[in-house]
């Protein structure tokens, strides 16, 4: 499915680029080291940590990282015929989908055990939550709305932008009453309107993946945003980046 995808990510860039929805800049506050072989899937900010997911078959797992070091403090490694992807917290559970499996699983934030599993159809990439809900996303321009609990599909927030569907949703992270939104293979995230689907904004990442210095590989791209809600701190990455970086939204320019 991401291969066909990729054919049309110049599509996708022109779709971004004529669009009047307004764009933001930014400027890097902090670089922190990060795993250069994580092929970041999912990330998120909790308890003063780093949680992420990595995908690839026999090379997908979930940590617990430290900030600051970039040590990976915690971690349990996936079965090798898993790709995982997007992971978020609920409660004390971390909950994680898979890409081509059709199967999602419940593990213990303290112990990485797992405590259970539950199954969805199509594809899964992104996973965020609001702290009541679960939003996923699967490649489309449709985001998924579960239930923690049951995991039963209570509706779907159909993205656009400018009133054209967004394809290649991908990572997602709950941003102060928004979602976030890595799309894939672009420098850009889009801030998206859970209620509507619109797409409210970009925010324009270019050149952060040269600054990484995150290698020649096509699939190094940028992928990863976390949110520190108490202190309000906003931290992105991307595939085997061998750098984290909290940056500072600039203000809107079109």
């Amino acid at each position: 499915m991401r291969k066909l995808l990729a054919l049309g990510a110049a599509a996708l860039a022109a779709q971004i680029a004529s669009a009047a929805v307004p764009v933001q800049g930014y400027s890097i506050k902090a670089t922190y080291p990060h795993d250069p072989q994580a092929f970041t899937q999912g990330l998120f900010f909790k308890d003063g940590y780093l949680w992420e997911s990595t995908g690839q078959y026999g090379a997908s797992s979930v940590r617990k990282v430290d900030l600051k070091t970039g040590k990976v403090l915690q971690k349990r490694d996936l079965p090798e015929k898993v790709f995982g992807e997007g992971i978020a917290p609920h409660g004390d559970s971390i909950v994680g989908i898979t890409w081509m499996n059709q199967a999602g699983y419940v593990m213990d934030q303290g112990s990485f055990d797992i405590k259970g599993t539950f199954n969805y159809m199509g594809e899964g990439w992104g996973l965020t939550s609001d702290g009541e809900r679960l939003y996923m996303s699967d490649g489309t321009p449709e985001i998924r709305v579960l239930d923690p609990r049951t995991f039963a599909e209570q509706r779907r927030i159909k993205v656009t932008a400018d009133g054209q569907p967004l394809l290649q949703i991908n990572e997602l992270e709950w941003v102060d009453g928004q979602i976030y939104a890595n799309v894939w293979q672009t420098d850009r995230i889009a801030r998206i309107d859970p209620a509507s689907g619109n797409v409210l904004g970009w925010i324009d990442l270019s050149g952060l993946a040269a600054t990484a210095r995150a290698g020649k590989d096509a699939d190094n791209v940028l992928n990863g945003i976390a949110y520190d809600a108490r202190s309000h701190r906003l931290f992105v990455t991307g595939k085997r980046w061998p750098k984290l970086f909290e940056i500072e939204l600039r203000p809107k320019r079109r």
